[in-house]
């Protein structure tokens, strides 16, 4: 679906800076560390490295990063739906369910990309996937925006919150094989789970939490929406929330660990902060400061996030780039070499979405 409706500048830019790391630029670290010996590159490549179970790297922050901003989108639109007649619901209806089956079919599509194509036999398709969790936590999210009162919503959050962590700790335990993810995976989940493991880090327990991802969003988007102008207000409610929830995710993991493939609720309080605190400074640097140089670079990688996240499975950007750059990457030390590759493959997809930006075409489901 083609989208010309107005954008706002600071959500896009973040969204476009999570994309960043998913079409290549976490591949940068690596090489810019061997050329320079600087520890901080060092760093930053362990920062792009997932987690191995429990604790927390930045990694980790991108899927929930997007998840919070499909909740950011529509908190600043701060529509409902009660009392209106069906004839004028149907519609919102029936985007929002087209909108989530496509994006489930998308993820079956991602899962199965690179050329290997979807098994003929549904018991052997990956049906669990990021896009699909995106689009569930939106939908359930957005029913819960359009049809319950504010109070209601904070109330349904922190249900979701306490009783997740309730279930987790009471019935299994927080292993691989023993968690009560693995057991509902493997009696409820459809075909099979990611790498064939006793659960499915996009499986089905572990989407309930992610829903808050999408509500902390929206939250999020409403405090945007109802202090538009007034920057101190919407800063400070930011970084004070930022700060509430990283405290208390990080409190928590002694007893109740930040784990991503379990998507703890200690995690959503983790993950919720540091998009809040990112968004923050996002809408400092963007809709204060007007940095248009770092808000163009990344608002074009934004506008088409779908497209991007799609691309780095369907198409071989590493192939197109050594066929323009792979005489001087050869030319050149390997580090070196690495490098340039590492970056023809952003440039070429940034301006296959510069593209698009400029005319106004943003694709999204």
């Amino acid at each position: 679906m083609v989208n010309k409706k107005q954008r706002l500048a600071s959500v896009d830019a973040l969204r476009g800076f999570d994309m960043f790391w998913i079409i290549g630029g976490e591949a940068l670290f690596l090489p810019l560390f061997a050329l320079t010996g600087w520890s901080i590159f060092q760093f930053g490549h362990g920062q792009m490295q997932h987690t191995q179970w429990h604790g927390f790297s930045f990694y980790d922050l991108i899927f929930p990063l997007f998840i919070f901003l499909s909740g950011v989108t529509l908190g600043l639109a701060n529509k409902s739906l009660r009392g209106l007649p069906i004839s004028d619901r149907a519609p919102v209806y029936r985007k929002a369910v087209k909108r989530l089956v496509l994006l489930i079919a998308l993820g079956v599509l991602y899962n199965h990309g690179w050329g290997t194509g979807i098994p003929a036999d549904p018991g052997e398709i990956r049906y669990a996937s990021v896009l699909a969790r995106i689009g569930i936590a939106w939908f359930v999210a957005a029913m819960i925006v359009w049809h319950c009162g504010i109070r209601t919503q904070y109330v349904i959050a922190a249900s979701i919150l306490i009783g997740y962590w309730i279930l987790q700790v009471s019935v299994g335990s927080l292993t691989p094989a023993g968690s009560v993810n693995a057991w509902v995976d493997q009696h409820m989940l459809p075909g099979i789970t990611y790498q064939h493991r006793p659960y499915d880090p996009e499986g089905v327990l572990s989407t309930i939490p992610a829903i808050l991802n999408a509500l902390g969003g929206v939250f999020a988007g409403r405090w945007l929406a109802s202090h538009s102008g007034d920057h101190k207000a919407i800063l400070r409610g930011l970084f004070i929330a930022a700060a509430a929830c990283l405290l208390a995710g990080y409190l928590w993991h002694w007893v109740y660990p930040v784990n991503k493939e379990l998507w703890t609720s200690s995690f959503v309080l983790v993950t919720v902060g540091s998009c809040l605190l990112l968004l923050g400074l996002f809408y400092l640097v963007v809709d204060m400061w007007h940095w248009q140089a770092f808000t163009y670079f990344f608002s074009v990688i934004g506008c088409n996030a779908i497209l991007v996240y799609l691309g780095t499975s369907l198409v071989n950007w590493v192939y197109t780039s050594k066929s323009f750059f792979g005489g001087i990457a050869a030319a050149l030390p390997e580090a070196g070499g690495a490098l340039v590759i590492a970056c023809g493959v952003i440039l070429f997809q940034w301006l296959v979405l510069r593209f698009l930006y400029k005319r106004n075409i943003f694709i999204s489901p």
